[in-house]
């Protein structure tokens, strides 16, 4: 999603009144290298683009998998970068499969992967999680 100063600005006044209306005085800004996620959830602000939408159900879709998920979970939990042959067991599956369920992860933006040889390395991809659930997130929680 591109951001520009004009749409910041225009949406900003709403954005802080709401956050100051929950007790929240600093405006949070996150941004990561494929979305920029302002003070109010993309979703709630205007209609998602066609572009928008396609790489948000890319990012879903490649956690909208048991597997995945738990693939998922068991990369962000380690303190360090997980190799492919530390993922198999946990998941009960084999090789080829757990493989196929991590590329897919990976080009859904969440997980990046290190080739080291013969061995694969994966990690979280800083803010990806974040990002998206920005992106998904109403604000009725803090409410």
């Amino acid at each position: 999603m591109t951001v520009y100063v004009s749409d910041i600005a225009r949406h900003i006044d709403s954005c802080q009144y709401v956050r100051q209306t929950e007790r929240v005085t600093d405006l949070a800004i996150a941004a990561t290298s494929t979305w920029a996620v302002l003070c109010c959830a993309p979703l709630m602000r205007a209609p998602l683009s066609a572009r928008d939408a396609t790489e948000l159900a890319r990012r879903v879709k490649a956690i909208a998998d048991p597997t995945r998920l738990r693939l998922l979970s068991l990369i962000a939990a380690a303190d360090r970068e997980v190799c492919m042959c530390d993922l198999i067991a946990p998941v009960g599956l084999s090789q080829p499969t757990v493989s196929h369920h991590l590329k897919i992860l990976v080009e859904g933006g969440l997980v990046s992967r290190d080739k080291r040889g013969v061995w694969v390395y994966y990690s979280l991809v800083p803010g990806a999680l974040d990002s998206l659930s920005a992106v998904l997130s109403t604000g009725a929680a803090k409410r």
